[in-house]
């Protein structure tokens, strides 16, 4: 175990695999530029060549059904889409044709293939560079969908997508790539379906999302100093769900916040919110609380920005309001701990 970067776990998750498989290959826009998608595709080019490290067109629909082809042929396909936003040029490959062609195919046919998503925001990206949308790919039968946060998370998931016979969507915030963490060396894999506590407590349950995580502890951070004990829930993937460990979670503190980084109308924060509710109404002693953006488009200004998005601040303020307590001064606390290391949108 060494501190890597988030970026570099990625990096390395595929260079192990494209090492120990010759069907791995990994291509999409950007993918063998010199910023190398945050250089987590760097050294891949001159290592592997062209033939398995590849630009492509802008051309998201033909280009994700390029990738289905090569999972149909044995490849294993890495696809690259540097903005989520745009995957939404590809959702016919996606829904139609990925998500169900072993289906349509009897089971016959595996489609191995990894999607990797870019999200999150940074220099007032706007309305067309800032969504998640986790939803849309989490109610599609056929899609296991990850939003790892930790670096140690990054590489045994992706490496676990990898090798997965079926197709992964995994999403990526952009903030998280300089984060660092202790990360094996060695290839390892992480089950796709397993959340994680990132920090255990006794009073609250936060279920957090991506870069909601690292805002939820530094909110359980700043509420341990008045005694409150906040738990925070990291579920890696987002489908499959691993519910029994956010039940039992819950069935210990008995008060739950959802802390999604997406919309809230119909979306993910309100799976779990309904989940918990159905297998935990007996026991809490509130109702299940959500929090995500805004419901508008994301705005450009920065200073629209910190009110459009969720932040360590809300997550304190919600859950003093849950628990009827006394507003803490939070002016001297620091938040936005990547803020300034966002090297801009490539």
């Amino acid at each position: 175990m060494r501190p890597i970067s988030y970026s570099d776990a990625l990096n390395e998750a595929m260079y192990q695999e494209m090492e120990r498989d010759s069907n791995v290959f990994v291509y999409g826009i950007g993918v063998p530029d010199h910023k190398r998608i945050f250089g987590s595709t760097a050294r891949l080019l001159e290592r592997f060549g062209p033939d398995r490290c590849l630009e492509t067109p802008l051309a998201e629909d033909a280009m994700t059904g390029f990738g289905l082809g090569a999972a149909v042929a044995g490849l294993r396909p890495i696809h690259v889409h540097i903005r989520s936003d745009f995957m939404l040029l590809a959702m016919n490959q996606i829904v139609n044709m990925i998500s169900s062609f072993n289906y349509g195919a009897g089971g016959k046919l595996k489609i191995p293939m990894v999607i990797r998503a870019i999200i999150g925001r940074g220099w007032g990206q706007g309305y067309q560079h800032s969504k998640s949308l986790f939803s849309y790919f989490t109610h599609i039968p056929g899609l296991k969908v990850i939003a790892p946060t930790r670096p140690y998370d990054a590489k045994g998931l992706l490496i676990a997508a990898i090798r997965d016979d079926n197709p992964v969507i995994f999403f990526e915030h952009r903030w998280l790539y300089w984060a660092e963490g202790p990360t094996p060396e060695e290839p390892y894999t992480i089950p796709i379906g397993e959340g994680v506590v990132l920090r255990e407590g006794s009073d609250v349950t936060v279920v957090a999302t991506s870069w909601m995580n690292v805002e939820a502890l530094k909110a359980a951070e700043i509420l341990a100093k008045r005694g409150i004990g906040v738990e925070v829930l990291d579920p890696r993937t987002l489908c499959p769900l691993d519910e029994p460990l956010i039940v039992s979670s819950v069935r210990k503190t008995r008060n739950c916040v959802v802390a999604d980084y997406d919309w809230l109308e119909s979306g993910f924060s309100a799976e779990v919110a309904a989940r918990v509710s159905e297998k935990c109404f007996s026991v809490l002693r509130s109702p299940v609380t959500r929090l995500g953006f805004a419901h508008t488009p994301c705005p450009t200004t920065r200073p629209l920005e910190k009110v459009f998005y969720p932040t360590a601040e809300t997550i304190v303020r919600e859950i003093e309001r849950k628990l009827k307590l006394a507003p803490m001064d939070l002016s001297g606390e620091e938040t936005y701990t990547y803020e300034h290391r966002f090297k801009g949108p490539f």
